[in-house]
């Protein structure tokens, strides 16, 4: 999936990022990248796992660009201190070397809202931002299928999950729809139906599989063997 780049409508108020990496190299590249772009405003940089959270909490910004990989308190625990604590948390794209990064899928089931490669390019980059501000997950679906068949290989095929039933036909649609990467807006289009009609069905999938987000909703989908199935 290639983020769509195209800036929100004029008139709003600059995203607001923090940027968190132990390289100060790599945070003054990302940084002007993002603050090229008059619709994205970094406000503030950490170099760890642990200055981020109480750094996150005081700024409260829209999108968090997090390292996966750091010592001590790495992206994963910082994710999970971020959204455990705050009432209405930022967005969370966690950034990795690795596509097949095992750090990655734990930093997903966690609550991040997607992963970017750090070798992505400035659009792609200024897309991710863009995509999951207004509320859309960044998802990669070749990959998080590979992260979620490496994650349940090896064990017995799993058990329907008991939030499965409760799905009416269209939710079901809805959710292998959303593990294919598609934006709300693709929903729409895909369905023929309105915007608002598919927040109202994204919102019970959701709901019914008990996750925070569309990434979270698509991983339980994988690992319940939702998606591995013939419907």
């Amino acid at each position: 999936m290639s983020p769509a780049s195209s800036p929100p409508p004029s008139g709003r108020p600059p995203l607001r990022i923090v940027l968190v990496d132990d390289e100060r190299m790599v945070r003054t590249a990302l940084r002007v990248i993002l603050e090229a772009e008059p619709d994205l405003e970094v406000v503030g940089e950490a170099a760890s796992g642990a200055e981020a959270v109480p750094l996150v909490r005081s700024l409260a910004p829209d999108v968090v660009l997090m390292d996966v990989r750091m010592p001590e308190v790495d992206g994963i625990r910082a994710t999970e201190q971020i959204l455990a604590t705050m009432a209405e948390p930022p967005r969370i794209v966690v950034v990795t070397t690795f596509e097949n990064d095992a750090y990655v899928y734990d930093a997903l089931r966690a609550g991040a809202a997607g992963f970017l490669l750090k070798r992505a390019d400035p659009d792609e980059l200024i897309g991710a931002v863009r995509l999951v501000a207004r509320g859309d997950s960044l998802l990669f679906p070749a990959a998080v299928r590979a992260l979620a068949a490496a994650h349940t290989a090896g064990g017995r095929a799993p058990a329907a999950p008991a939030w499965a039933a409760r799905l009416t036909d269209r939710e079901s649609d809805v959710l292998r729809l959303m593990a294919t990467g598609l934006s709300n807006h693709e929903l729409s289009e895909r369905l023929g139906v309105g915007p608002q009609t598919v927040k109202t069905h994204v919102a019970a999938v959701l709901a019914k599989t008990g996750s925070r987000d569309r990434t979270q909703a698509v991983i339980a989908a994988y690992e319940g063997g939702f998606l591995m199935k013939k419907h």
